[in-house]
This record gives structure tokens, sequence and C-alpha cells, in this order.
């Protein structure tokens, strides 16, 4: 009987190794294979769709259009996200340093994923780190909307990212990746790209950032949300000083340095950049409305509508960001402090803010502006009946209101909201060059955010005497007039039947000045009703009309009455800016130009704006009638420009205005005030700026009770005045002090001096006020 033969137990072991070896490395090589395989799964979109090769080659999206002021600033922009794409050479050093000391020390040696973090991460569990590189994160940002929900789907996604991150590594240099992680991050406070983070936060480009504030936006990519400056100051400077760290720990900075830096405060400049915030909010609306209607007429070449949102097109326009700051501080520190003595004015007054009117008047301007507010509009949306909606206007809410000293928390009716915020005082202003048509300052309101409606182009007011210069500029047209001709100084009547008049005109004089005779140059600068009035019946207000209608102004509703000789049309400060840059021009109107040109996102012009001028009125005149407004602010009504007229004023303190102004140049201008003090004007040049200020309520009814507040002189000069004042004190502008330019021909006298040697008789009467 044959016995079995026996294995030795050391023979035993050695096959039970083996195959267990062999085990392993089937397993080993099965799950190598597996992990070959879910990775080219995924990458065939076998778990959802990547991106294609036209998105990876164009990954950047919803770019925001800029406005670019003529100086280069750029004053506001038009987005979804606010985010400006900025190339990677004006990213600093320290910037990129801060980045990659942070968040991916490796990311100059790895292809997209860094394998020693990867195992890292994966044997502590993340403890220690995790692995995502630059390229990731930049992937995730691109391609991934939110955070997967479950760990299966985590790892997928996580799939994802490498893949993406692997493919943006064979298309793009390192340095186009780190740009595009840093123009798409979103910090947060419509921070979207570190153009913007740089802007909002330090209130400067990224090439100007420092170490410090370089570290802080870098520390924000950790967890924007959580790291937020506005919020969370003491917790983000902790990470910023975390990222200086880093900077040191990999040697971009010294320990000294570090330590420096690590004391220094966060150092924030907070400059929102919302639609109703930062500077020129009111032109930028104008701006907006001009790009819609003009890519309505204007399509991309493949036929779609450009988008103003998200195309990243780049609008340059005419404003000065310089001149802009100036003209709105001006028109805030003069108007904050008028509205002081309005509110004085009217702590007696029962029907305040309004003068003048009847309760039922009163009633019906609430009326009006209840149904033309948000609140109604919304409510009307939402299907609430008209007694519902009035209802409300009845309740007390609490709500958010206007203060010169900032907003206030308060819980009032939406009615008395209406009354409240129909107490301010509004003001408007405009400065252009006369020369070229280019808009430097625009100023339509005193709040955008709370007074949307712009009195620069949109708002019509009458506008009192300032339309003088159009009655005499005919008269020296037509009849070769001097500023140095004399008219007697009395009373005056147009008949009824003459220039359309239904029944007698006869214009006093403010203050009641009669006698004597004076001069045209002394009867503009004193602004005499009854020498305007003796004017336009030489001339027939039809010539005029007719010359303020090539001047720009819309004559449409515009009676051929003499009345309109002192004022008593309707004109928007635009238009009044353009038709005096005429006198200021040589007798040429130019258009006012606001957008010079507009670019797409890779810098090929779109648009070039031409300008538009046309011969009015010949040098000659137009220089006679700059004389003629010299004298206003010589020894007129404006003559408070130069010298200490109204020291004692309470309305011209100089901690505020910075009265007196003593300006020694030459400056034509002219006052205005219309009817009961409902509109305070006032036009003032030299050769190169022309600038238009107008102030008065948002109803007529909102005026002050007495002239002496309510004239043009002083409700609107002294922000012309402030105004000028900051732009010479900037020499970079180049305003100009020096003369109006004479023509070479010159044939009528305007050297009244000499006149006055050879008449020692004539009698001038001195006229306090402008109307």
């Amino acid at each position: 009987m044959a016995t079995k033969k026996k294995t030795s137990p050391k023979k035993k072991n050695k096959a039970d190794v083996s195959h267990h070896i062999r085990t392993f490395w089937k397993l080993f090589a099965g799950f190598v294979l597996f992990i070959i395989l879910f990775f080219l799964l995924a990458s065939w979109g076998v778990f959802g769709s990547l991106p294609d090769e036209t998105s990876l080659e164009n990954p950047e999206k919803n770019l925001a259009t800029e406005i670019i002021s003529s100086d280069g600033k750029t004053i506001g922009k038009f987005y979804k996200e606010n985010r400006t794409p900025v190339p990677f050479d004006t990213l600093p050093d320290h910037l990129v340093n801060a980045l990659i000391a942070t968040e991916d020390v490796r990311f100059y040696d790895h292809s997209g994923i860094d394998g020693r973090g990867t195992i890292r991460a994966v044997a502590f569990l993340g403890s220690r780190g995790g692995a995502s590189t630059i390229s990731q994160q930049l992937a995730k940002l691109f391609f991934t909307d939110q955070r997967a929900s479950n760990k299966l789907e985590r790892v997928i996604q996580k799939v994802k990212e490498w893949i993406i991150a692997t493919r943006l590594e064979r298309r793009y240099t390192k340095e186009e990746i780190i740009t595009m992680y840093f123009n798409e991050y979103d910090f947060l406070n419509q921070a979207v790209g570190i153009e913007s983070a740089a802007n909002i936060y330090f209130d400067k480009p990224p090439s100007q950032l420092t170490t410090v504030e370089a570290a802080m936006l870098v520390g924000m990519f950790k967890n924007s949300s959580l790291y937020n400056p506005n919020r969370r100051p003491e917790l983000v400077l902790n990470r910023r000083n975390v990222v200086l760290a880093q900077m040191e720990k990999y040697d971009f900075i010294s320990e000294k340095v570090m330590d420096s830096l690590q004391a220094l405060p966060l150092g924030l400049k907070f400059t929102p950049q919302g639609h109703d915030e930062g500077s020129a909010t009111y032109f930028r609306e104008y701006a907006r409305h001009f790009m819609e209607d003009w890519i309505k007429e204007h399509p991309k070449p493949d036929g779609s509508k450009y988008n103003i949102y998200q195309d990243g097109l780049k609008v340059y326009v005419t404003i000065d960001s310089k001149m802009q700051e100036y003209a709105e501080e001006a028109v805030r520190k003069h108007i904050a402090h008028l509205q002081e003595a309005f509110d004085e004015q009217n702590k007696n007054n029962k029907t305040a803010p309004f003068r003048d009117i009847t309760e039922k008047e009163t009633e019906g301007i609430l009326n009006s502006a209840m149904r033309k507010s948000d609140r109604w509009r919304e409510m009307t949306k939402q299907g609430k009946s008209e007694e519902e909606i009035i209802s409300s206007f009845k309740k007390k809410v609490p709500m958010r209101i206007f203060s010169w000293k900032g907003e206030i928390d308060t819980v009032m009716t939406p009615m008395d909201s209406i009354r409240y915020h129909k107490s301010f005082l509004q003001a408007a202003m405009m400065s252009m060059t006369p020369q070229t048509g280019e808009v430097k300052a625009w100023v339509g309101g005193i709040d955008y955010k709370r007074f949307k409606y712009d009195m620069v182009k949109k708002g019509r007011r009458q506008i009192g005497s300032t339309f003088k210069p159009f009655v005499y500029a005919t008269a020296i047209d037509q009849m070769h007039m001097s500023p140095c001709d004399t008219l007697p100084n009395t009373m005056y009547t147009i008949p009824a039947g003459k220039h359309n008049l239904l029944k007698p005109w006869a214009p006093k004089n403010a203050g009641g000045g009669y006698g004597g005779m004076v001069t045209l140059k002394y009867a503009l600068a004193n602004s005499i009703n009854t020498i305007t009035a003796r004017l336009i019946d030489r001339v027939g207000p039809e010539p005029v009309i007719d010359l303020v209608a090539k001047m720009g102004v819309d004559t449409e509703n515009m009676p051929a009455v003499p009345s309109i000789a002192l004022g008593t049309p309707d004109v928007s400060v635009y238009e009044m800016v353009g038709a005096y840059s005429t006198f200021a021009n040589e007798g040429v109107y130019v258009e006012p130009i606001l957008i010079q040109r507009i670019e797409d996102k890779n810098g090929t012009v779109l648009y070039q704006n031409v300008p538009k001028t046309k011969d009015v009125i010949s040098n000659e005149t137009a220089y006679v009638t700059v004389s003629l407004m010299e004298g206003v602010t010589q020894s007129g009504s404006g003559a408070r420009l130069r010298g200490t007229w109204a020291v004692n004023s309470p309305i011209y303190k100089k901690a505020v205005t910075g009265y007196p102004y003593d300006f020694k140049n030459p400056i034509a201008g002219k006052t205005g005030t219309t009817q009961n003090n409902s509109d305070g004007w006032f036009m003032g040049m030299v050769p190169n700026l022309v600038t238009g200020v107008w102030v008065g309520g948002d109803d007529r009814a909102t005026h002050f009770g007495s002239t002496a507040y309510g004239q043009g002189a002083t409700m609107a000069l002294p922000i012309w005045a402030m105004y000028m004042k900051s732009c010479y004190a900037d020499e970079d502008l180049d305003v100009s002090t020096g003369s109006f330019k004479r023509p070479a021909n010159l044939s009528i006298e305007t050297d009244c001096s000499k006149w006055r040697e050879g008449n020692p008789d004539v009698e001038e009467i001195p006229d306090e006020f402008d109307f």
C-alpha cells in the first residue's frame, strides 16, 4: 500500500507567502486598473459632462463692463459679477508669492496634481493639510457649480477636478493659471477677481498692493465668507498673519519683515462698487442707458447682441475722475450746509417743506409721489388693489431714511417718508470743455441711492436770468450793440398784440430800482429786467429762440413771447452748459460728448465718437457777450467770487465754503433766480471750462421764504466756487487762468472804462437781487 507524500512545513509556508504575494499584486493591479478605468470613464463623461475644448479655451465668463475716465481710472462697472480680468504682469511678486506659499508651494513642480500632497492627505485624513492645487482650485471655480452632497459624488467631483486640472496645465502656462485664479475668485462684497478686490478693499489697483494687503486678500482664498474683512476683522487679521508666516517659512520674506508686518493693522479702505454707490453714479446711469441703446443698433459679428453685464466691454468716457470728485464734494458740502438754513426757516412753517400752496395742492403733490414710488409699483405687480396699496402707505413700518449725517433707521409711514424726503434741497452740476465738448463732471443729484432722478439731463427747470445773455447776444448780433451802449432804466411796457402778447407786459426790477441811463454791461451784471425787456422788444422773441435752438436747447415747447427774456422756459443743466459753451468757444457750438469710445474685452474698437459742431454766431458776437458776462463777476451778482461782499452771510461760512474765494482771473458768468426762489442757478466760464449749477427743491413748492437765501448767488454760486478752487489747486488739470480769446478784427468796443470817462453824468442804479 502506497503512502502519501508529506510536504514539509517550510515549503508550505513559502507557498502560502507566494500565494499571498500574488494575491496582493493581483489586487493591487486590479485596484490600479480600477483607478485607471475610473479616471478614463470620468474623462469620457460617464459620470457627468466635462468642459469641452471651447470651454477650456475661453474659461472666463461674466466679465464686467468697465467705465474708464479720461484720466484712466475705473469709475464704475456694469455687471452680474463684478469681475475685470488683469494680466499677470500687473500682479506684484509678493501677491503671487503669498498665494504659492499659502495654497500650493510645489505649484511650479507638478502638472496639476500634487502627488506628495495627495498621499499625505490620504495618510493623515487631511489633518496635516489638503492636497488641492491651485490648478484644481481653478478647475473647481470654473467648472463646478456647488459641493457634492454625498461621499461618492464628492469622490467623482474630485476626480473631475483632477482631470480638468491636468488639462488646464497642458493648455496654459503656470503664469496664466495663477492669473485666471486671481481673476476668478469671489472676494465678497461684489469683489469678484483681484482687480475688484484691490479696489473695493484698499481703493487701489492690484499693482499697488503692499505685502500686508496682498496677504490679507490671499488669506481670503481659504473661505471668503468666513474671512470677511467687513464682518470679522480680527479673524481676517489672524488669517493674514498666517499667510505672512507661510511666506517667511518658504523664504519669500525674512523673519524680521514678517514680525514687522504682522504688527500692522488691516488698513482697510472699503470702497464699495455697487450700482448705487461710488463716484459719478448719475453719470453711470446715463452711460448704462447709452449702452443699452447702442447694443440694439450694433450687434456682434455673429449677429448676436452684446451684453453689457457679462461681455467685458470697456467704455472710455470724458469724465475726469478728479474733477468729478471735486464736483461731488462741492455739492455735498454746500447743500448739506444750505439744508440747515432751509430746515431752520421751516421750523414755523405749517406746510413744510412746501410754501405758498394750499392743503389740497400739498395733498396732490404727495399723492402723485405715492403713485410714482417703488412701493406702489411693486404692490401693483403683486396684484394688490388700489385701496390696499393706499392703506399700506398709512401704516408705520421700519425703514432707513436719508440724512446728511448718514442713513437713519426709524419707524414711520411710507407717506411720512415721502414728505420727509421732499424736504431736501437738490442740486445738479455739469462741467464741460467748450472747445471739444468733453463733459468732465456730472452730478445729477445729492444721493443716487435715495434720489435717482437725474437733474442734469432729465430734469428741466425755469432758468431765470441765466437766459438773459441769449437776448443780449441776439441784440449784439443783429444791431452790433456794444456793452458800453446805454439804455434808460425806466419802466417799459410792450403793448398787447405785439410779439404774440394777449395783454401788455411790463416787467419790474427786483428791489424796485429805477432811473438814469445804464450801460448794457451794467444792466446784465445787475440783471435789470427793464433793459432786457427793451432788448427783446427790439429783436423779437423768435430770433432768440432760433439762437438757443442752434445752441442745443430744446425749444419745442418754448413760447415765442417776450417773457422768455426773463427766463420763464424750462431748460436742463445739460442744455445750458452746451449753450453757454458756444460763447466760450468763439461762437461754435459743440454737442456735449460723454462716451469717447467702446472696446470689446480684447481691445477691438467698436465705437468712436465723432464730435458734432455748428457755427452759430460770429466770434465777435461771442466775445462781446462773454465780455458782458465778465461784468457779472466784476461788479454784479457774481462779484462775491472776488471780494468779501458776503463775509457776514450765514451761508458763506469760511469753514464750509472756503469764502472769501478771492478769484483774480477772468471769469464770465450769470446768476439766475426764479419766481418764489424755487430755482437758483449759476453759469460760470473760464476759457477752457464751462460749468452750470442748479439748486432747488424736488417740487417748485419747496423753496426758501426769502430771496437773500433763495437767489442763485446764494444757492448755486458757492458750489461753482468751491469746485473751481479745487480744480485750480490741482495743477495736473490745467484749468485756464488766462483771458478769453479776443478776435483779431474786433470792431465793437468792450472797454467801458473809456466810455465812462467821456460820459461822467450817466447815472447807474445798483440792484441788490438777481432774478
